[in-house]
């Protein structure tokens, strides 16, 4: 019998994280790890939601209309509540919710905490030997 992978054998622990009213410029440029393609917008309080911009959102609601990295806010072009999954979570059904919502990557959350991030690339790389 094979012993499950789990999301939290997988995922990256590098995560960045931003403020809401951080610029679109200030964000890309505070991108520390090159396989970023996703930035983690942070709580406004406890009972708030995590948001997540993406590379896309930046191409399609910032350069495509001609708007200014500098004068953009986070905020704007984010996605909230972001979808997560949790750390002791089997990379299969992990794969099945990304692909069915049509996402490449996810934040891994546990006890409300942002813990990690995990991708396709990831489960696809780390997940073969399980067929």
């Amino acid at each position: 019998m094979n012993i499950p992978v789990l999301v939290k054998d997988i995922m990256w622990t590098e995560v960045d994280i931003i403020n809401s009213k951080c610029t679109v410029q200030n964000a890309l440029r505070n991108m520390k790890h090159k396989k970023t393609k996703m930035l983690i917008v942070d709580k406004a309080h406890e009972h708030d939601e995590y948001g997540v911009v993406l590379i896309a959102d930046i191409a399609a609601k910032v350069i495509a209309k001609g708007r200014s990295p500098d004068r953009v806010n986070a905020y704007e072009v984010m996605t909230k509540p972001a979808i997560s999954v949790h750390p002791d979570m089997e990379i299969r059904y992990c794969a099945k919710l990304l692909t069915r919502l049509n996402l490449s990557r996810c934040p891994v959350l546990d006890n409300g905490k942002i813990v990690g991030m995990v991708s396709l690339t990831n489960i696809v790389l780390n997940g073969l030997h399980i067929v």
